[in-house]
This record gives structure tokens, sequence and C-alpha cells, in this order.
């Protein structure tokens, strides 16, 4: 697993968001690292998702937008440590970025999720956003995503409470 004392040593500011979803950690683990094409509809964006490696070990995607200053593009390396963590490597146009993703189960069967990410400029400039801004865009994306999880995770609930037991 990636070191994150590594993550740390990158310069500029570390950013912290802690998401707990109304999903057992198995679903939530599942569902955070089922990379798609249809992600970027989940979080109301336009960037075109290509998934181009998956394995149980790792997933390769890539992104791209069009924006009114060029495109957005970015490469993510993710490193799956099931049943509770992942990370993340992001090399774009825009930023490269790290990022650790710690899942913990809480005792009435929500799960914490734990994300600490550290970026760096690209070669080419873009918008500068303050700690506190990109904070509250990781945190505005992850509610997307949680409501999102925690609606699936519902419909998962229902289509099993509807099929019939296994014989």
């Amino acid at each position: 697993m990636r070191d994150v004392a590594k993550i740390r040593r990158w310069p500029g500011p570390e950013y912290h968001i802690r998401v707990v979803f109304d999903a057992p950690m198995r679903f939530v683990y599942d569902w955070c690292t089922d990379y798609s094409p249809r992600d970027s509809r989940l979080e109301g964006e336009s960037y075109t998702r290509k998934v181009l490696e998956r394995s149980a070990e790792r997933v390769l995607y890539e992104d791209v937008e069009e924006s009114p200053d060029g495109f957005h593009w970015a490469r993510y390396d993710v490193e799956l440590h099931p049943p509770s963590a992942w990370s993340m490597t992001s090399l774009g146009n825009r930023r490269t970025a790290k990022a650790e993703y710690r899942l913990t189960a809480m005792p009435d069967g929500r799960t914490e999720l734990d994300l600490t990410l550290r970026r760096i400029p690209g070669p080419l400039p873009g918008r500068v956003l303050t700690k506190t801004e990109r904070e509250a865009v990781l945190a505005d994306a992850w509610m997307k995503f949680k409501t999102a999880l925690e609606r699936d995770y519902r419909r998962s609930q229902k289509t099993r409470a509807r099929s019939p037991p296994a014989e």
C-alpha cells in the first residue's frame, strides 16, 4: 500500500474529509471502487471516463472533460486493498494528486470514510482554490456519492427482500 507518510511529504495543503454512509462496509467498499463511465452523472459533471484496466488489485482509468479554457485530462491509478482501503495516484494536465481512502465499520451498521488528499498543480494553469474551498468541493462531491450509494443500498435490500430463498 502506498505510504501515507509519502503523501504528507508533498508540498501544499493536505485536504481531509469524512463521510458517514448508512450502509455496511462491504457494500460501501464495493460501490466506491466500482469505477464506471456512468460516474460523472453521479456528480452532475460532464467528464467522460474510460476504464483502461481492472483487476482485483488495481483499476486504471482516464477522465477527459472539455471546458471553456481547454480540456481537463487525468489518468488515475487506484490500488485496491479490500475490504477497507484503497489509494489513488492521479496525473493530469491541471493537477497531480494522491489520495488515501479508509473505511471504518461503525457499531450501528454504518460506515465512515476517511479521505486524505494531497495535490499539486499540473503543467497547465487552473483555478486556484483555498484549502477551505477545495475541501468544500470534495465534500459536495462525496455528499452526491453518499446520496447515490445509500439509494443503491436501499434498492439492493428491497430486491433481496423480494427474492425467493435459495433452495
